[in-house]
């Protein structure tokens, strides 16, 4: 069987999507003839015409405006924002607008708005292209925060997130893209379920997006240590499926969380503050945490391996819960 690629399991989402209902229309940066930045979007323009295929200036708070005002006028718009670092400049349509409209209109308003993003570190891209602010995103009540880890996740959530009545946020984690896998679902999935990866008896390692290949890695690594580290991922940021991660620490007793935002105001403090709040007397130890260094991402290739979270770290800090 062929494998699928990331990249191509987003595509085909978009490209079913479209097929399925005329109101669906992607917009962003260099999406048309381009064929998006990370070729996600590569032959669509020449399928769908440039109408459904919009080509948009480089104005993320003018653009992201505009999708609002076409989910609100009843399309389907699917946003493209090239980088999480590029969509602070339209934070203020999205946190202001997209997300309180319902609320504020007593509910005469939807907005069935995706927005789909990359994110992340590990390409030397520098600090511009490479931070991590999915926590940021999922702080806001009125929008549901997405994080695909795995080929088939990226295809079935994006299918979900498209029946969604209010705002999505798809954050992509940049390095996935390439990422190979057999099986892509043809039918939307369900957001807010957490998935186990790995079963597990000694730990838990809590995760989402780019860091999940890292975490298996470690429980890998672990794993030839004699200790069994059972790894969820979150899939999605909010809702957050805090019971399976509890499920878990209720039966493995300590838990480290990986995060690739720094760790001051990360959403791992997040997840471990819902876990000290809901599961506090089963922990044998402290609950830990691996993020990225609090430094701007660096250009240099070793400087950036060194502020990002590593299978080696995720590891360390497992065996010294133990």
């Amino acid at each position: 069987m062929a494998k699928t690629t990331y990249r191509e399991a987003v595509r085909a989402a978009l490209r079913e999507a479209m097929r399925a209902d005329p109101r669906v229309f992607l917009m962003g940066e260099d999406v048309g003839r381009y064929g998006g930045a990370f070729a996600v979007s590569l032959g669509l323009l020449d399928e769908f015409g440039p109408e459904r295929i919009r080509d948009t200036p480089l104005s993320e708070s003018g653009f992201l405006g505009a999708g609002i005002g076409a989910a609100l006028g009843g399309m389907r718009p699917i946003v493209e924002i090239m980088t999480v670092n590029f969509s602070l400049l339209s934070l203020d349509q999205l946190v202001n607008n997209a997300a309180t409209l319902r609320h504020m209109s007593g509910g005469q308003f939807s907005v069935p708005l995706v927005v789909r993003m990359a994110s992340g570190g590990g390409r030397s891209l520098a600090a511009q292209h490479s931070h991590s602010f999915e926590g940021w995103y999922a702080h806001v009540p009125g929008i549901k925060v997405v994080t695909p880890a795995t080929v088939a996740d990226a295809k079935g959530l994006l299918l979900a997130a498209l029946t969604e009545p209010d705002p999505v946020v798809i954050l992509e984690h940049a390095t996935l893209y390439p990422l190979e896998g057999d099986d892509t679902p043809d039918e939307p999935m369900q957001i807010g379920l957490a998935a186990v990866r790995r079963p597990g008896q000694h730990v838990t390692l809590v995760t989402y997006g780019g860091s999940l290949p890292k975490t298996l890695a470690a429980a890998d690594a672990l794993a030839k240590e004699g200790i069994e580290a059972e790894v969820i991922d979150l899939r999605t940021l909010r809702p957050l499926d805090i019971d399976t991660v509890l499920a878990s620490v209720a039966k493995t007793h300590r838990a480290v969380v990986v995060d690739e935002m720094w760790k001051t105001g990360s959403f791992a403090a997040e997840v471990m503050a819902q876990i000290m709040e809901r599961a506090f007397d089963e922990l044998d130890a402290p609950v830990a945490r691996v993020c990225s260094r609090e430094v701007p991402m660096p250009y240099a290739k070793h400087l950036e391996e060194a502020a990002l979270p590593q299978a080696g770290q995720i590891v360390t800090a497992a065996k010294g819960l133990l």
